[in-house]
C-alpha cells in the first residue's frame, strides 16, 4: 500500500517529541506538509531540525503555542488557517489518587486533553467540509476503556475523546471528512522513558526490558506482552489519515497490544 499525501497539510499538536513527533515524521514521509506544534520556539525549532535531518526533502512548518487554553488555540489557527489533516495529540497524564485531585488539576486535564481538540476541531472541520476532504484524529488511550484506578482523571479525559470523535464523525457524515480516535496502550514515549530512567540507571536494564516488565506487571492482559514503539502507533495514525482509509470514520482504533480484553 502506497500512501500518498502530497498536496495535503497536516497539523499535529504536541509534536516535538514522543508519539506526536513520530506521527509528524510518518505523515511527512508520505509527502504531507507538516505543521509541528509545541509550547516553545526552542522545542519546535529542535523538532523541525531533527525531522529535516531525517527527511531533507520534508516540508515542515512550526507554531509555538500552548493549546491548553483558548489563546494558544487561536495562535495555532492564525499560523495555520487551512489544514487537511488534524491530529489532536496534545495531552497530559500522571498517576495520582482520585481523592487528592482538586478542581484546578481536573481543569488542567480537561482543558489540555479535551478542550484543545474541541477548539481546533470546531475551527477546522467546517473548512474541511467545504473542500470535501479532511481527516481528524484524536489520540485517546486504552485507559479510555480500561480506566486505571491510579489515573481516573486521565481515563475520564480519554473516554471523553471517544464520545467527541464519534459524535463529530456523525456530524460530518457524507462530507468526505472522516473523524476517528486511535487508542495506544503502553508505549515507549519520551514520558515513559523519563518515568523509567532512574530504574534503568539503578538496574542497568534497558528501557525496552523495563517497559516489558511494566506491561507484564501492570497490564498483564497484554497479548503483545511488551510496550509498543511510537512508530507503531504512528503507523496506525498515518493510515487513518490516508485516502485509503476513506471508509473508516467514527471508529476507535486500538494500538494497545490487546490490553483491553474483548473482541470488538
Amino acid at each position: 500500500m502506497l500512501i500518498d499525501l502530497k498536496g495535503k497539510t497536516a497539523l499535529v499538536t504536541a509534536s516535538t517529541g514522543g508519539i506526536g513527533r513520530a506521527i509528524a515524521g510518518g505523515l511527512a514521509a508520505c509527502g504531507a506538509k507538516v505543521v509541528l506544534n509545541g509550547r516553545s520556539e526552542q522545542s519546535t525549532a529542535r523538532a523541525k531540525e531533527g525531522l529535516l535531518s531525517e527527511q531533507p526533502q520534508a516540508q515542515v512548518e512550526t507554531v509555538a503555542a500552548d493549546i491548553s487554553n483558548a489563546a494558544g488555540c487561536d495562535a495555532v489557527l492564525k499560523a495555520a488557517p487551512e489544514v487537511d489533516i488534524l491530529v489532536n495529540n496534545a495531552g497530559v497524564y500522571g498517576a495520582k489518587d482520585f481523592f487528592e485531585i482538586g478542581d484546578a488539576e481536573w481543569d488542567v486535564y480537561w482543558e489540555t486533553n479535551v478542550m484543545s481538540g474541541v477548539r481546533l476541531s470546531r475551527a477546522y472541520l467546517p473548512r474541511m467540509g467545504k473542500k470535501g476532504w479532511g481527516r481528524v484524529v484524536f489520540i485517546s488511550s486504552e485507559s479510555a476503556r480500561n480506566i486505571p484506578a491510579e489515573m481516573i482523571h486521565y481515563g475520564v479525559s480519554k473516554t471523553a475523546l471517544l464520545s467527541l470523535s464519534r459524535g463529530l464523525a456523525k456530524r460530518m457524515a457524507g462530507s468526505g471528512v472522516t473523524v476517528n480516535a486511535v487508542l495506544p496502550g503502553p508505549t515507549i514515549s519520551d514520558g515513559f522513558k523519563a518515568m523509567l530512567a532512574d530504574e534503568a540507571a539503578r538496574t542497568g536494564k534497558s528501557i525496552e526490558e523495563l517497559a516489558r516488565e511494566f506491561v507484564m506487571a501492570h497490564r498483564p492482559s497484554s497479548v503483545l506482552q511488551r510496550a509498543a514503539s511510537v512508530e507503531e502507533v504512528a503507523n496506525m495514525v498515518v493510515y487513518v489519515c490516508s485516502p485509503q482509509a476513506s471508509a473508516t470514520s467514527g471508529a476507535a482504533l486500538r494500538v494497545d497490544g490487546g490490553v483491553v480484553d474483548d473482541i470488538v
